[in-house]
């Protein structure tokens, strides 16, 4: 099933995807459009943040089950993605289910990660932050704290699961998938998102609602 007016950003570490959803934050209409991301700042998600930056080891399969819980809330629960997404809202999530595809399949066999996300809704569109490792590690090893997957040899793994895993979910879903050049500028990468974002018929109807007011 499609989620009309849901957006996906998905990329690996260091592609800018999170930079992208806070410029459209300043750019769009806090009534009309909802930025989140996952892990979500629930109680799951705070636990699956504590094991990505290696304070709680957990073992890979729990973490799949742990990602699938924490969507199921960001999804249904009474301020989640579906009941904005209803209420003809823009909701844009930096990642989703593709990025437990990417990771927690490459540790648990996509078959276990795949059935615990299998009746979750597909976005209408999904924008793809194409980035070479060698460039993203440039990126987040100047971060003051990183996570235990940011690692180059990890990470080329990562790359290439994803041009492979995106495909097939986006084909199986028939989410619109976009390829976003991500070693552009900030502000180039920005254009790029705004003219993925400007067919979506919720945006017309969100530029239309700005301009009344």
């Amino acid at each position: 099933m499609i989620l009309q007016n849901f957006v996906v950003l998905e990329g690996t570490d260091g592609s800018g995807t999170t930079t992208q959803l806070e410029l459209l934050q300043k750019k769009l209409p806090s009534s009309f459009f909802v930025a989140t991301f996952e892990p979500t700042k629930g109680p799951i998600g705070k636990l699956l943040r504590e094991s990505l930056r290696g304070k709680i080891p957990l073992e890979p399969k729990t973490l799949a089950y742990l990602f699938a819980a924490d969507r199921q809330e960001h999804l249904y629960a009474p301020e989640g993605i579906v009941s904005h997404c209803q209420q003809q809202k823009l909701v844009i999530s930096d990642r989703y289910v593709p990025s437990s595809l990417v990771y927690q399949g490459l540790f648990c066999g996509d078959a276990v990660v795949e059935q615990l996300n299998q009746d979750f809704p597909y976005p209408e569109l999904l924008l793809y932050f194409r980035l070479p490792p060698e460039i993203a590690a440039g990126r987040y090893e100047q971060r003051s704290e990183r996570d235990i997957y940011e690692r180059l040899d990890f990470q080329k793994k990562i790359h290439q699961r994803y041009e492979t895993v995106l495909p097939r979910y986006c084909e199986k879903g028939g989410t619109r998938c976009i390829v976003i050049d991500a070693t552009k500028s900030i502000a180039e990468v920005a254009e790029e998102v705004w003219r993925a974002l400007s067919h979506m018929p919720i945006l017309k109807t969100i530029c239309e609602a700005g301009t009344s007011q």
